[in-house]
């Protein structure tokens, strides 16, 4: 069933264009999310499915009796009354119903026993009802998840109007989880949580009963909680099948199709128009017209590819050229740390980072892991002992605020500053990091969060550091960047230690894990999965929490080969290659069917056509179920 159906959305702001022509379809029980670079549009886009806002063209259809609900970037949620009572919004019937009941009970306990009799026979139906929608249970749903977004119990209290604006993204997110619309829609709702939250909100959504629409910039996230991808870009939505890793070689299968497919597509044209030119004129006339009238009529119809491919325009990172440093790069002693005496936060054991190793720091928001990297940093004194850097190291830091950028300067002085050079090589270099034209002029103080931190590593990678402090790094970045700071710092010869919420990056490059609780601080000697595992072991055996992977199986028949190559079900490399080739083929052909399955299903549901709806119902899920076939299959010959 169909909860929302959106057809030829279209979106211009005065005359330029955000996205156009998009025509979308949300299931129950969907899990979707969307992506798409910075400015691609993807919040205009969910303002248009919740209703905030209307299209310059197209239209949004919500099914008959079924609710959104909206959790935007920047909640603002009205009222003085306490985060409890926003809470308990949730419950309103509920909480209705439950003052009817004390009604009655005052009733039965004054009435005479013919009065008493109606009054007992409606208070034992409403107990019922009262029950079955949980009525006894709606109080501890709200501790659960207030507690699994981070809320401590001595804030329940707090008034709205004194919450931080994180605080109140986390407070909207809980109510909207209790009231369980039948479409929820999120923009980034990871923004304001910590690891432990994450995985909480990760866990809680896959017993959701609505469908959910979520934009994220959390690779790990869209990996664990999507079943499909939506990427906006270039104007454009295309659909992905599977979570964030599926997307990625689907995605990378389809581009190098539409590049061969191009690529074939000139040489044809190249072909044909030589044939027309040699042979007008001569006794094969006939034939060269014909073929002309062949292009001609492509050409109408839109066959013709105009261009190639493009390819989203990305930031260019490298690291400068730095000295060795010796093997033990940092090392801490008898370390304390904090503001003062009475805000002591943490005792640490004494450390020793090496040449090469990348450390993880994480742990909840507020513990103090800035005010650890600041005394790494040396901006910080440390209360007492002593942090000491090795031989030949030198250190480059970047702050989470990015409180060491000159909200003064333009951001061409700002790099100019860090490193003399000719105005147009420094506004070259900042073309590396999407910063043209008249952009290199623009103040510090009117930039982004995504535009400072791109600034602050630009100035980064100026200073020739062998030891990279990194607070966020991601904060604020889209996906393309994200996955440009991680190949740079995956490839980085110094040290690196890494404050980060962002589970794929610490997967990726950690060898060594600090987590910090509250006045506490565990070094784990190994990476993030190993962490993981060791996690569970120490709390009792419970499931691991690791990273989901690409919707791949292997099954019984597949082995090693001897060679190192996976041998599946008995075939040869050969013959392997050549499956796969068959398969790619076979899932191009179904996902074209289901494209077309969804349009006509699209047009039965808007003509009330009952018959062809189920018809065609029927039809999508068995194309579904040879396409899900087709992937796992095909997954095999993908490890």
């Amino acid at each position: 069933m169909s909860l929302l159906i959106a057809t030829g959305l279209s979106r211009f702001y005065g005359a330029d264009e955000i996205f156009s022509d998009i025509s979308l379809e949300i299931a129950a029980g969907a899990r979707i999310g969307l992506i798409g670079p910075n400015g691609a549009g993807k919040t205009s886009l969910i303002d248009l499915l919740a209703g905030l806002d209307l299209p310059t063209a197209g239209n949004v259809t919500v099914a008959r009796k079924k609710r959104l609900g909206y959790l935007p970037q920047r909640p603002e949620l009205a009222g003085g009354h306490s985060l409890w009572a926003e809470q308990l919004r949730a419950f309103a019937d509920l909480i209705a119903m439950e003052s009817q009941l004390t009604a009655l009970e005052a009733q039965l306990a004054d009435a005479d026993a013919a009065a008493g009799a109606g009054a007992l026979e409606r208070y034992g139906s409403l107990q019922a009802e009262f029950e079955r929608r949980g009525g006894y249970e709606y109080e501890t749903r709200v501790k659960m998840v207030l507690g699994g977004l981070g809320f401590r119990s001595d804030e329940y209290e707090m008034p709205l109007p004194q919450l931080s604006g994180g605080q109140k993204t986390r407070a909207m997110l809980c109510r909207l989880l209790l009231e369980e619309p039948d479409l929820l829609v999120l923009d980034e709702p990871t923004n304001h949580l910590d690891i432990q939250a994450v995985e909480w909100l990760e866990n809680y959504l896959k017993s959701f009963p609505g469908a959910v629409l979520a934009v994220s910039h959390d690779r790990y996230f869209l990996d664990s909680f999507a079943k499909t991808i939506w990427e906006l870009e270039y104007k454009r939505l295309q659909v992905y099948r599977g979570n964030y890793s599926a997307y990625l070689q689907h995605r990378q299968l389809r581009r190098e199709s539409l590049r061969r497919d191009y690529q074939q597509q000139r040489q044809f044209i190249a072909k044909e128009r030589d044939f027309i030119r040699r042979h007008m004129g001569s006794r094969r006339t006939a034939q060269a017209k014909g073929r002309l009238k062949k292009l001609e009529t492509m050409q109408k119809r839109g066959k013709i590819l105009q261009d190639a491919p493009r390819q989203r325009r990305q930031m260019f990172l490298e690291m400068g050229e730095h000295r060795r440093s010796g093997d033990q790069v940092l090392m801490t002693r008898d370390l304390v740390i904090g503001y003062s005496e009475a805000s002591l936060l943490l005792a640490a054991p004494d450390a020793l980072v090496l040449r090469g190793e990348t450390v993880a720091l994480i742990g909840p928001n507020g513990v103090g892991k800035s005010t650890l990297l600041k005394t790494l940093a040396g901006d910080l004194p440390p209360l007492a002992g002593q942090v000491r850097l090795g031989a030949q190291v030198k250190l480059g830091y970047f702050a989470q605020a990015h409180e060491k950028l000159n909200s003064a300067n333009s951001i061409l002085d700002e790099i100019r500053a860090t490193k003399k050079m000719p105005i147009s090589a420094a506004r070259d270099f900042l073309g590396r990091f999407m910063f043209s034209n008249e952009d290199v002029f623009r103040p510090i103080s009117s930039l982004s969060g995504g535009e400072r931190g791109r600034v602050a590593l630009a100035k980064l990678t100026l200073l020739g550091a062998n030891l990279l402090l990194l607070d966020e790094p991601t904060n604020h970045l889209d996906i393309d960047s994200q996955e440009v700071l991680q190949a740079v710092m995956a490839g980085f010869a110094g040290t690196i230690l890494l404050v980060s919420h962002d589970r794929y990056l610490v997967d990726a490059l950690a060898t060594q894990v600090w987590q910090m609780t509250d006045g506490d601080l565990t070094i784990f000697d190994g990476d993030y999965q190993q962490f993981l595992k060791a996690r569970v072991q120490k709390s009792g055996g419970a499931a691991a929490k690791t990273k989901p992977q690409p919707a791949k199986r292997q099954d019984s028949g597949s082995q090693k080969a001897g060679n190192g190559r996976v041998k599946i079900r008995g075939l040869n490399p050969f013959e392997a290659a050549k499956r796969a080739q068959e398969l790619e083929a076979r899932i191009e052909e179904l996902e074209q069917g289901l494209s077309e399955l969804d349009r006509q299903l699209h047009s039965a549901s808007l003509a009330g056509d009952a018959k062809s709806v189920g018809a065609l119902g029927k039809a999508y899920a068995k194309t579904q179920a040879e396409l899900d076939a087709a992937l796992d299959e095909w997954g095999e010959f993908a490890q």
